[in-house]
């Protein structure tokens, strides 16, 4: 600006007070940007513009009326309402809302073309002229003067000219409102096992994602992958959501995300002092937030149930079980809080496979589960007890397969008795369905007895046949 020179004359002026008590030194310190050409006007004092930011008690700023003195860094700011154009009318909304968000997005660049280009649109837009003789350089003075940007448009380097069609370009695309939404999955969640949710930054006015914004966000009852519980993550460069891996591990898991969207009036700070330039920076945006929650629950478990024979070891199919809760009576609770019932409305009852097994899925955990045995299998129903029925309880754990084996004891052997009837045993009358124990010293007698009746028999024969 032209005026800056006269606020750098009080510099040299003061310089020679330094050792005057209570003299204020005035300090003007130019930022990013070029020297070009001066547009001229009444009284301008030198030969040339400065076209970018200045360094205002250690903030990037941009001044956004042309011609008046350069921000002083010894001189207080204060915020005021409103940008309005150097001749104190409103702003047009979509011009606002472009200063806004270039303000946001640029306002701690690092790159002297960009810089020189946000100076270049903002005098464009906040001083513009009103009509043609507004920068004709006869007639106005300082306080009139509007900026003429084709003019100093030309006179920009090359790369700070591109700079100004690329920044224009990215205000009119991505300027706010926006608007924030965060997404917990719509499938159930498992506690300690990840899954993507995800936060998008929108415009209002097509619904289209906002490329390249950063967005931080905590977590409740959740942790990222690696256990902390915070962190920040950008959109993409075509504007897609932020994913972020998000691992329950409370029942109420909880994602906040916050970011810096732009104001819907850029914030202007107004000096102290009359005739010093206006100045904007980054800090007047408006701060979006938004939150999604959703439920967890620890990962479901199984039961597998094994039915042996208690001797033999070996597996039996077809065994009927009922499953119940830890109160043996009430149905077990699957990971869907569903009741496992059967088609009776009763706990469900299953039979073991031809492997002696029986597993049951999909159970919350932690869970008592209890297995309970509907009816003995066939040859093994001397031992079961209907009022006391054989059953074995244990907890399900998360995400693990509970194993229950349960043995069932056969009935005793039966030893058939037979009644001979004939020589050759021909002609068998009953068979014994019940186990008679003999003792080895009675099965002795039976064999004499046996004995002597064979003999018996052959005495009779001898006789028949010698005719005595």
């Amino acid at each position: 600006m032209g005026w800056r020179r006269l606020a750098g004359a009080a510099v040299v002026a003061g310089s020679a007070l330094l050792s005057v008590p209570g003299v204020a030194v005035a300090q003007v310190q130019e930022g990013l940007g070029y020297e070009t050409a001066a547009q001229g006007y009444v009284g301008e004092p030198d030969g040339f513009d400065w076209i970018g930011s200045y360094v205002w008690q250690g903030k990037q700023v941009w001044c956004v009326q042309y011609a008046l003195k350069a921000p002083d860094s010894t001189v207080a700011y204060q915020e005021g309402d409103e940008l309005l154009t150097k001749y104190g009318k409103p702003l047009p909304a979509d011009v606002a809302a472009n200063i806004s968000y270039l303000l946001l997005r640029y306002s701690t660049t690092t790159s002297a073309d960009e810089s020189a280009a946000l100076a270049h649109l903002l005098h464009g837009w906040t001083a513009a002229p009103e009509s043609p003789d507004q920068v004709d350089p006869t007639k106005n003075t300082y306080l009139t003067v509007a900026y003429d940007a084709p003019w100093h448009l030309e006179r920009l380097p090359e790369p700070a000219k591109a700079a100004v069609q690329r920044l224009r370009a990215d205000a009119e695309a991505n300027r706010g409102p926006w608007k924030a939404v965060a997404a917990a999955p719509e499938k159930p969640q498992t506690i300690g096992t990840a899954d993507t949710w995800s936060v998008s930054v929108t415009k209002e006015k097509d619904g289209t994602g906002v490329p390249g914004v950063p967005v931080a966000f905590e977590l409740v009852d959740a942790t990222l992958p690696d256990g902390s519980t915070s962190g920040t993550l950008t959109t993409s460069d075509s504007g897609e959501p932020v994913n972020v891996q998000v691992v329950p591990t409370g029942p109420a898991p909880k994602l906040t995300a916050a970011l810096d969207s732009p104001a819907t009036r850029p914030v202007v700070h107004v000096p102290g002092v009359q005739d010093m330039q206006r100045i904007v920076t980054t800090g007047g945006e408006r701060k979006l937030t938004a939150s999604t929650e959703t439920t967890a629950r620890t990962a479901p478990g199984a039961v597998k149930i094994a039915k042996t024979d208690s001797e033999t070891k070996k597996a039996l199919p077809g065994v009927s079980l009922r499953v119940t809760g830890a109160d043996r009576s009430s149905a077990a609770v699957k990971q869907d809080d569903a009741a496992l019932v059967g088609v009776d409305g009763q706990p469900v009852v299953l039979q073991t496979g031809p492997d002696g097994t029986v597993e049951v899925p999909d159970l919350r955990t932690p869970q008592e589960i209890c297995v309970i045995e509907v009816a003995a299998p066939k040859g093994y129903d001397e031992n079961f007890d209907p009022n006391a029925p054989p059953s074995v309880c244990g907890v399900v754990q998360p995400g693990e397969t509970l194993a229950l084996a349960m043995e069932n004891k056969p009935n005793k052997p039966v030893v058939p008795s037979t009644i001979p009837a004939g020589i050759d045993g021909r002609g068998i009358v009953a068979t014994a369905q019940t186990l008679t124990t003999v003792q080895p010293g009675s099965l002795i007698g039976l064999g004499a007895v046996v004995l002597l009746g064979a003999g018996l028999v052959g005495f009779v024969a001898w006789r028949r046949a010698s005719g005595g």
